[in-house]
Order: structure tokens, then C-alpha cells, then sequence
């Protein structure tokens, strides 16, 4: 398995939602199901056969944060000195230069990307143009409305 980027903060983000699911939610299907068990016959029994699928999709999600996580490369945006460079897990200030509308994004992996966050996955068009370019560049951005054309205002690394 190749490895998997995330941000610090991302890292414990799924951390949290492992733990979740391991000790709260684990216990609840576990529950459910005894409780299903007990009414009888189970060939016709909805609320086993719900129980079964939610254990089946809990244990599949603990597989696979525990198989993104032992392969995760953890990146502290903190600790990094890229020399101004927009790299994994930056925080870049745009202009766009037709609207003149300022925003940030930071880039993230594929599993923290959240837009309402302006975090953007470093797999997305705008953080692949981004990336490797610095302050007072301007880079072309092949949105889905068209191209877009944005400065770069500032790379920060928090």
C-alpha cells in the first residue's frame, strides 16, 4: 500500500472517529443484535438483518481507517520549510484576478478535504496548479465553469 498524506490535525481527526468506533459504536451493534436475537425466529427478523448490515459497514470502516492510518505519512504543517513553496498541507491566499474575490484554501489529503472548510484534497485541479509555485505567481485553474485565473497573495505554513 502506498502511503497516505494527511495533516497532523487530520490524523487525529480519524483517530477520534476510530476510537468511536471501536469503543462506542462497536458496542451498539453488539447490543442491537442480541436484542434482535431475543425476539426469535431470524429469517424474518428486519431489525437483525439492519443490525448485521450496520456491524458489517462499522467493522469495514474501522479496516479502513486502520489500514489508512498505518499507512499514513503525517505531515505538521508547522514543521515545514518548503522556502515560500505551496506544498502538502500549506495554507495559500488567492486572488482570483476577473473577480478580484480573495480566498484561502489549505491542501489536504484526499480524506480532510472538506470546501466548507477551504480545505481543498491535493488531488483537486486547483491544488494540483498550485502546487510548487509561490508568492506573485499566477496560475490557471481549469475549474468546471472554465478556466480561472488566480495570484498567489501569500504561502503560509500552520
Amino acid at each position: 500500500m502506498t502511503s497516505v498524506p494527511l495533516t497532523k490535525f487530520g490524523a487525529e481527526l480519524l483517530k477520534e472517529e476510530l476510537h468511536q468506533l471501536k469503543t462506542k459504536e462497536r458496542r451498539i451493534v453488539i447490543d442491537a443484535i442480541a436484542e434482535a436475537r431475543s425476539h426469535g425466529d431470524l429469517s424474518e427478523n428486519a431489525e437483525y438483518d439492519a443490525a448485521k448490515e450496520r456491524q458489517a459497514f462499522v467493522e469495514g470502516r474501522i479496516a479502513e481507517l486502520e489500514g489508512k492510518l498505518s499507512a499514513a505519512q503525517i505531515i505538521d504543517p508547522t514543521q515545514l520549510d518548503a522556502e515560500g513553496r505551496v506544498v502538502f498541507a500549506s495554507t495559500v491566499d488567492l486572488e482570483d484576478l476577473e473577480s478580484g474575490a480573495k480566498v484561502t484554501y489549505q491542501i489536504v489529503g484526499l480524506d480532510e478535504a472538506d470546501l466548507k472548510l477551504s480545505k481543498v484534497s491535493v488531488t483537486s485541479p486547483i491544488a494540483r496548479a498550485l502546487i510548487g509555485k509561490s508568492a506573485g505567481d499566477v496560475v490557471e485553474v481549469q475549474a468546471p465553469s472554465g478556466p480561472r485565473e488566480y495570484e498567489i497573495l501569500e504561502v503560509r505554513y500552520i
